[in-house]
């Protein structure tokens, strides 16, 4: 199939980068029920590339020029595919996508884009339930790298290979879902870590700060190289045998969450957002991290985009 259009459906900061995303190989346009400066928003959150040269003013202002705004839905019927990015609602999603197929032609590709919901379900009642997947983006879409594109019980393969094939030609780093399972990939292997990370601080093993360091300064610097299988893998099938043997059974293993956040959540303790979760958050720390992540992401894709 050769891709030329995208459409997006959906113009809050997720679905504006995700157009931004497709706009270096293809023509985008970007469809919601209100009125968007879609080009501002997205010319201040790629600030940072042009200062730090991942991107030149040019290359903003032509990638700019091939995204364009639309309140008016059935401007999308010409897209080869399309990317919902609507809040997570299943009735909405399901709402839209059977708008899209009434309007949209048979052999368009139609992609939600969900950290948490069922492809299956959202497809559901649509008539070419072959031609749909998800698209998970990783927030924000513009510098993480990851997109989950995650086959519904009825996704073709051929369906999945266009999608990968698009991501990849746009910069990103598509891996494939094969099976519709609550977390897809990415986030299974983050709230396994999490669950043993708030077992530990429950049960007085360690603090949350130590937590975070252990994974930080140690297994955490080896991931963007050293994935789980390939360590694996380098220490041998025969030493991760033996240690599975000997650790698995003092893991944590609830199917429920920890009654430690239960208690955080009758207190009011919500994180940064209250100024205390696991740990004390004031004001100019919150700042400081969430700037030094962002720095952190725009520094990686310096590094890896030229």
């Amino acid at each position: 199939m050769d891709i030329q259009n995208v459409a997006v459906i959906g113009a809050g900061m997720m679905g504006k980068m995700v157009a931004f995303v497709f706009s270096a190989r293809y023509q985008v346009i970007v469809y919601d029920i209100a009125p968007q400066d879609v080009h501002a928003d997205i010319r201040e959150q790629c600030a940072e590339l042009v200062t730090k040269g991942v991107l030149s003013e040019t290359e903003l202002d032509e990638r700019l020029a091939r995204i364009r705004f639309t309140a008016d839905m059935s401007l999308v019927s010409g897209a080869d595919i399309v990317i919902e990015a609507v809040f997570e609602d299943m009735e909405l999603k399901r709402k839209i996508f059977a708008e899209l197929e009434a309007i949209c032609r048979p052999d368009a590709i139609f992609c939600t884009n969900t950290s948490v919901m069922s492809p299956s379900e959202i497809s559901r009642d649509l008539q070419r339930r072959e031609r749909f997947c998800a698209t998970h983006f990783w927030n924000p879409a513009h510098l993480i790298p990851l997109v989950e594109v995650v086959m519904s019980d009825a996704t073709s393969g051929e369906t999945a290979q266009i999608v990968m094939g698009v991501l990849a030609r746009v910069g990103k780093k598509p891996v494939l879902c094969k099976k519709d399972v609550p977390g897809f990939v990415a986030n299974r292997l983050q709230h396994a870590l999490w669950r043993e990370a708030i077992y530990m601080v429950q049960e007085g093993i360690a603090d949350a700060k130590t937590v975070d360091d252990a994974c930080k300064y140690g297994p955490g610097l080896r991931w963007p190289v050293l994935g789980p299988m390939e360590n694996s893998d380098l220490v041998g099938i025969e030493l991760t045998y033996s240690i599975h043997e000997y650790v698995l059974k003092a893991l944590a293993d609830n199917h429920a969450p920890s009654p430690l956040l239960q208690e955080m959540l009758q207190k009011g303790d919500l994180g940064m957002k209250s100024g205390k979760g696991w740990q004390e958050w004031p004001p100019e720390r919150t700042r400081e991290l969430t700037t030094r992540l962002r720095e952190y992401l725009v520094d990686y894709n310096a590094k890896n985009n030229k």
